[in-house]
């Protein structure tokens, strides 16, 4: 619990067995369910999770999920949300299952929705005075590109790092966004701010730290971004605009 908060983390995870135990196992005990979602591994890192639940203290509170095929990251964190407002959770964090995310920074993902300032938190690399020398020069001018146009396409003019998967979400903003509509793929996060953003939902930013291990390898390439995120972005952009047009044409009817 955090300030009377039940908290679900949400681990998406494909092929990280040499890392997904480390990250269960870090997982701060102020979490009430770490929930692990298997994207359909081709490797036993659903039976690494399991070996991780049960080293933990609290071992009946981690549950692991596993997709039948290979849906994306995106379609692996709404299964963990689907979960998590299952169980009664009222906030859902998403932490990586590749250890990039600092357990440490959790209290301040959570501490904006505890306090009611924001439905929904991200965090933002950038804040973080670590980001220049942490993360690689390609991914710092893919980040600012993609943040730059989500900043558009989104209505969210005041947020950056749009990339950073280190987010916290309140259970009425779950509520409030069509998740059987989310992008299941990379491009997930752009996606799911401009629905944020015709739900009303306040979004906010706070530092987390960048961590990039000696063996960090992605699993994004030019191929995985250039193809689904403009199609993404475009997608969004026209789908917020077109909600608040409805909006402001009943707003009319009703003031007529």
């Amino acid at each position: 619990m955090y300030r009377s908060l039940r908290v679900a983390v949400v681990i998406p995870a494909f092929n990280e067995r040499q890392k997904i135990v480390a990250t269960v196992e870090t997982v701060p005990e102020l979490v009430d369910d770490i929930l692990v979602i298997d994207d359909a591994s081709t490797d036993d890192t659903s039976a690494q999770a399991e070996l991780a639940a049960q080293g933990r203290a609290r071992p009946a509170g981690v549950e692991v999920i596993r997709h039948a095929a290979n849906r994306g990251v995106g379609a692996a964190i709404t299964t963990g949300y689907r979960r998590a407002l299952a169980l009664g959770a009222d906030v859902a964090v998403v932490m990586a299952g590749d250890g990039q995310m600092d357990p440490a920074d959790l209290p301040a993902l959570l501490e904006p929705i505890a306090t009611g300032i924001a439905g929904y938190v991200k965090g933002n690399r950038f804040l973080h005075p670590s980001i220049w020398s942490t993360m690689p020069a390609s991914r710092i001018v893919g980040n600012v590109l993609l943040s730059a146009a989500t900043k558009l396409t989104s209505g969210y003019h005041h947020v950056f790092d749009s990339q950073c998967g280190y987010t916290a979400i309140s259970r009425a903003a779950l509520e409030a966004v069509p998740l059987d509509e989310l992008f299941p793929r990379y491009g997930y996060p752009n996606d799911l701010l401009s629905r944020l953003h015709v739900a009303g939902i306040s979004v906010a930013d706070v530092p987390v730290r960048p961590i990039y291990g000696e063996h960090w390898r992605s699993g994004i390439h030019l191929g995985t971004v250039v193809h689904p995120i403009p199609w993404v972005l475009l997608r969004s952009w026209g789908s917020r605009l077109a909600a608040q047009a409805r909006k402001r044409a009943r707003g009319a009817e009703r003031d007529s």
